[in-house]
């Protein structure tokens, strides 16, 4: 049996505490996008979701949903404010490694749960954002600020290659 286009449900979930400058930058996108022009292309599919550090809390808001887009602040060896996806497979190993920090911790028992209990989406990226700093302050780093839009285009560009939003010219 398939599944019609129109009921997959795909969630774009921004993590992080604003408190923590860059750490914050998830809920940072999920804010420009929702303020955009562009989300109003969106699928009516498509659901914007500030995460926080709710970490398995958000477990039963995985249930039922085709495909999850995560945006959140990860340390991977790039330089600060650098923006990498990593979609399918890539994103469930990159959780997989050592966790740098108890937010990683969070992301990753969120999805080893989710795996675990079949609620996993079949489409999912996380689109990461290397952090400067994750010390007090109610601001992203210059150079994290600046990788919003980069970061915004990329989950666009995931929503394309999932057919939920109409392609850009």
């Amino acid at each position: 049996m398939s599944v019609e286009v129109a009921a997959i449900r795909t969630l774009l979930l921004g993590l992080g505490n604003v408190l923590l400058s860059d750490d914050g930058v998830g809920i940072h996108v999920i804010r420009a996008l929702d303020s955009s022009a562009r989300t109003r292309q969106f699928d009516p599919a498509v659901a914007l979701r500030d995460g926080g550090t709710l970490g398995l809390n958000l477990l039963m808001e995985l249930d039922g949903i085709g495909a999850l887009i995560v945006i959140d602040a990860m340390e991977f060896g790039g330089a600060a404010g650098t923006v990498r996806a990593f979609v399918g497979t890539d994103m469930d190993a990159q959780l997989g490694g050592q966790c740098r920090s108890a937010h990683e911790v969070a992301l990753a028992d969120l999805m080893s749960a989710a795996l675990l209990t079949g609620s996993a989406p079949v489409r999912r990226a996380l689109v990461a954002v290397q952090p400067a700093s994750t010390d007090w302050g109610l601001e992203p780093t210059e150079a994290v600020r600046s990788a919003i839009p980069e970061a915004c285009d990329t989950v666009l560009s995931l929503l394309e290659d999932w057919d939920h939003v109409p392609r850009r010219h």
